[in-house]
């Protein structure tokens, strides 16, 4: 997320009363993930083993429980617990909006709404857009030209739906992200103050998820198409002309790239990439990144001509076993 105006770094270690390392002047422009930052970002770390990642970051600040060197260029605000920073942080440049909302109008023109939608503030549906009944749009919405959004559709603040996008009833947009710290007692939210961010011609079915961003966006590129019971994690980059069939889960942080398709029930774990026009078959478990244009199945991902292979091997394990008992 980019701040609405750049601050310094003696400013943000005033407003989380921490120390701090580096120019008082220093410029910070906004905030995000460390898989997702670039120049002018802060960024946090709270666990040693990923200091030098973040330190040679693209990220300019880093939040950090720990004094160190700060590599050149870059500036350091020293706090005992960046977890909590971080959501102290964010939660000031974009307070929580508060769940019983209510905008005054939506704007735009030439587009059709049914009965009981409810709208916060600052939406925007553009022209030969229709909103079906029971649709619930959070505030600082943008919805593109000739969308539909079928009835009892959920839509979450700060998100963006270019041209020609249909979402199917019962489908949520823009949910929380799963992410949580684990405390002596319990579990700590890192607060979701990201988007999503759906490109033109998209078609998502019923009852589909998409979490947004934590602090960037989850995108789904253009021409994308989802089946019903799909679900995406936060951060996650769909890209153009991919098709995710039934009960397909993503999890966070995940490239897709274009021309990919996952048939039924495919599970890709976390912060993975799936190359161009790579395919995987019903069922596939993803728990590496795959090489674009090859077919894939297996519970963990296989080329499917291997796998078929060692399928048709076992096949053939008892007559093989037999005839070693027998001495041939």
């Amino acid at each position: 997320m980019k701040f609405p105006s750049p601050i310094t770094l003696k400013e943000a270690a005033e407003l989380l009363d921490c120390r701090f390392v580096g120019p008082e002047d220093h410029v910070i422009t906004g905030c995000n993930e460390i898989h997702m930052v670039e120049s002018g970002d802060l960024t946090f770390v709270d666990v040693k083993k990923y200091f030098n990642k973040s330190l040679t970051s693209a990220a300019t600040t880093i939040l950090i429980n720990e004094e160190v060197a700060p590599p050149e260029g870059k500036g350091l605000l020293i706090s005992d617990d960046p977890f909590r920073d971080y959501n102290l942080l964010t939660d000031h440049f974009q307070p929580e909006i508060p769940l019983d909302e209510l905008g005054s109008r939506i704007v735009g023109a030439n587009f059709r709404v049914g009965e009981h939608v409810v709208v916060g503030e600052n939406v925007h549906v553009g022209d030969g857009s229709q909103i079906g009944h029971n649709v619930v749009i959070g505030s600082h919405v943008r919805i593109g030209k000739n969308c539909r959004i079928h009835a009892n559709v959920t839509i979450y603040s700060h998100t963006v739906i270019g041209d020609d996008v249909t979402i199917n009833s019962g489908t949520v947009i823009g949910s929380e992200a799963f992410y949580f710290k684990a405390r002596p007692v319990g579990r700590d939210k890192l607060l979701s103050k990201g988007r999503v961010v759906i490109e033109d011609h998209v078609d998502i079915g019923a009852n589909c998820t998409i979490d947004r961003g934590v602090s960037g966006d989850t995108v789904i590129g253009e021409w994308t198409k989802f089946d019903n019971l799909v679900q995406i994690g936060h951060d996650t980059v769909i890209g153009k002309r991919c098709l995710l069939a039934a009960q397909v889960g993503v999890a966070g942080v995940v490239t897709i790239e274009d021309d990919v398709i996952l048939w039924g029930q495919v599970g890709v774990n976390k912060d993975l990439t799936i190359g161009k026009g790579a395919v995987l078959l019903g069922k596939t478990g993803v728990m590496s990144d795959l090489e674009g244009g090859k077919t894939y199945l297996g519970m963990i991902a296989h080329d499917v001509r291997q796998r078929l292979r060692e399928e048709h091997a076992m096949r053939q394990l008892p007559d093989v076993l037999k005839k070693l008992e027998e001495g041939f």
